[in-house]
């Protein structure tokens, strides 16, 4: 048993400076890395040149939606003000002359309309 843990031991004395050596990289493979590391630049290059155009887009389109928000946002405050709750009315309909009917279901409750919101005559805004 003795001499067992002594073999072991020296086994793992011997391989001790084997662990703390450095890997040495030759030359060819240390110009494979920069070689690899210059293709990865490329790459990411050439994909952020494809992804310019859509990232414009993307751009354009979020400044058409803040207008349209701006333009819209007061007058869907003013339609939610004027129905109590939306699933109380069916699907829009709209008819052929380009009229659109929003019905109240049969079985939604009595409808009581908010008197605190009142338009303003002369500019048709609603004061929140």
């Amino acid at each position: 048993m003795k001499q067992i843990i002594a073999t072991t031991a020296l086994v793992a004395l011997t391989t001790l400076p084997l662990a703390a050596q450095e890997a040495e990289v030759p030359e060819d493979m240390s110009e494979g890395f920069s070689l690899m590391e210059e293709g990865a630049k490329l790459l990411l290059r050439g994909l952020m040149s494809e992804m310019e155009p859509a990232i414009d887009d993307l751009k354009s389109m979020t400044d058409e939606m803040a207008t349209l928000g701006e333009t819209m946002g007061p007058a869907l405050i003013a339609l939610m003000a004027q129905i109590d709750d939306i699933r109380h009315y069916e699907t829009p309909e709209v008819l052929p002359n380009g009229d659109i009917i929003i019905r109240r279901n049969s079985d939604a409750p009595t409808y009581v309309p908010r008197l605190d919101i009142e338009p303003d005559v002369e500019t048709g805004e609603i004061e929140l």
